[in-house]
């Protein structure tokens, strides 16, 4: 999947905030921080990947590596940074810092309400603002603004050029997708299968038409990624041509618009 690339690319870019803060100061506000996934505002729970997009973020561009991580714990800080993200004063996992963008993993320990996030970048803090923090913010990532990243099995990527086809398992993937059995640990990365705790309640919609519960083989954490989600998804019969896809739960759904490539 390449995810430490992935998340340091995600993303068109939001509204920046003023700009008239002092030299060094890190700029940002409410409306420019978004779900990484669906590059949208507004849209955070627990183990949701988030992306910050402002000014002076950073004085270096740096991806999380594996030198970041010691025994299977994220950093709060990648080595050479100097940059941290607290939300509700709890450090955030960081996986990408650049002067524009900053991408991070909320805490898995956070609760839910208006929760308030702050940057420092080497000793200087950017405001304090208010962010909503729900049970669930399901996004799939994408490849781009509207075409889903999925996968044929575990194998190369669904494309417009080598779409999905009626009666194949597909692998999505996603963040936000709640709580699962078992929990996720803070700071952990998972190494082992964790089903969603909702799974009941969560669904598929492909074209606004829910999918039959047992074409979703799998809905869970991903082992070896905290905080990406995979669902494993045999697409039906009758499935449409590249449908605009949703997941999520009843009240609670991915955005609209996004595509699945599938073709007879």
């Amino acid at each position: 999947m390449g995810l430490f690339r992935l998340l340091a690319v995600l993303g068109a870019g939001l509204a920046w905030a003023d700009s008239s803060s002092p030299p060094g100061t890190p700029v940002y506000s409410e409306s420019s921080i978004a779900n990484s996934a669906a590059n949208v505002a507004d849209f955070f729970a627990p183990n949701t990947f988030l992306t910050i997009y402002g000014q002076n973020l950073s004085y270096v561009t740096k991806a999380i590596s594996p030198d970041d991580i010691r025994a299977n714990t994220l950093p709060t800080a990648l080595i050479g940074t100097g940059v941290r993200v607290l939300i509700n004063s709890i450090p955030a996992d960081m996986y990408f810092v650049s002067p524009g963008q900053v991408n991070v993993l909320i805490p898995t320990s956070l609760g839910t309400g208006s929760s308030t996030i702050q940057l420092v970048n080497n000793g200087a803090a950017g405001p304090a603002v208010s962010i909503p923090i729900g049970s669930a913010a399901p996004a799939l990532f994408q490849i781009d603004s509207t075409v889903v990243i999925a996968t044929h099995g575990n194998g190369p990527l669904v494309t417009k050029d080598s779409p999905a086809k009626r009666g194949e398992v597909v692998v999505l993937y996603a963040t936000g997708l709640g709580v699962t059995t078992p929990p996720s640990i803070p700071n952990q990365i998972p190494q082992a299968l964790a089903i969603l705790a909702n799974m009941g309640d969560f669904h598929v919609m492909l074209n606004g038409v829910q999918v039959d519960s047992r074409s979703i083989q799998y809905a869970g954490v991903t082992p070896g990624f905290a905080g990406l989600f995979q669902i494993n998804l045999k697409i039906p019969d009758d499935a449409p041509a590249n449908p605009e896809i949703r997941v999520g739960y009843t009240n609670l759904m991915s955005p609209a618009g996004r595509i699945l490539p599938l073709q007879f």
